[in-house]
């Protein structure tokens, strides 16, 4: 019986976007029973379009996703990680292959508590063979780790923590310059709840007591920006 499987990419590297092509190509070779209808996106934009139309059509039954995207015009869609709620919103079906360059643990475990992916790969651990093999996983049996993400399953700890969507908008309009007194109501939230997130922000980003740029630094060095 024949497997047909809807697929969207989304990455804004082409070499990357091959990579998964050529991956996915092989296996219908060697899997004669498993084709795939694949389409493309590079940025946050297209994405959400992609997906909001495939809800509305034949559904996605695997996504690749790229988490260091272009934010959309409006600002509301940062990254991947927001990308992937939207999918586990809309779309709770599909099944999503993580991919990532960053490998600071405070951002591992912050895409694992909010996309919750089938399968999660670090960019550096990803060889022509592991990518086939984490597809053939996902498709059969989720969860596929590479090599960094089951390190870190080994070495994570109880004080390990996950941003929300409001932490990174606020971290977002920090990087654009807005001032204190500006965003109350572009997050909805009362000064003194706003002043309580960023201390805290700076506390698990070890930098308690130093200024906002401080702070915009080190989460744009956990890949939080």
């Amino acid at each position: 019986m024949a497997n047909s499987f809807n697929v969207l990419i989304i990455d804004d590297h082409p070499l990357i976007i091959k990579a998964y092509q050529a991956a996915l190509k092989h296996i219908s070779k060697t899997r004669s029973d498993y084709s795939f209808d694949v389409d493309t996106a590079d940025d946050c934009d297209g994405a959400n379009d992609k997906i909001q139309r495939a809800n509305r059509g034949t559904g996605l039954d695997l996504v690749f996703l790229d988490i260091s995207l272009p934010p959309s015009e409006n600002g509301e869609i940062l990254s991947g990680e927001d990308l992937g709620l939207i999918l586990r919103d809309i779309l709770p079906k599909t099944k999503i292959i993580v991919s990532t360059t960053y490998t600071q643990n405070v951002r591992l475990n912050s895409l694992l508590q909010s996309v919750k992916p089938d399968g999660f790969l670090i960019k550096t651990d990803v060889t022509p063979e592991i990518l086939v093999e984490a597809i053939e996983t996902v498709i059969i049996e989720p969860p596929f780790y590479s090599k960094t993400v089951l390190n870190y399953f080994r070495k994570r700890s109880a004080h390990d923590f996950a941003l929300d969507k409001t932490d990174r908008r606020l971290l977002f309009e920090l990087t654009r310059g807005a001032k204190m007194n500006e965003l109350p109501e572009i997050l909805n939230l009362s000064l003194a709840a706003i002043e309580r997130r960023k201390r805290i922000l700076k506390e698990e980003f070890d930098v308690e007591g130093r200024s906002d740029r401080d702070l915009i630094l080190a989460a744009e060095m956990a890949g939080f920006i």
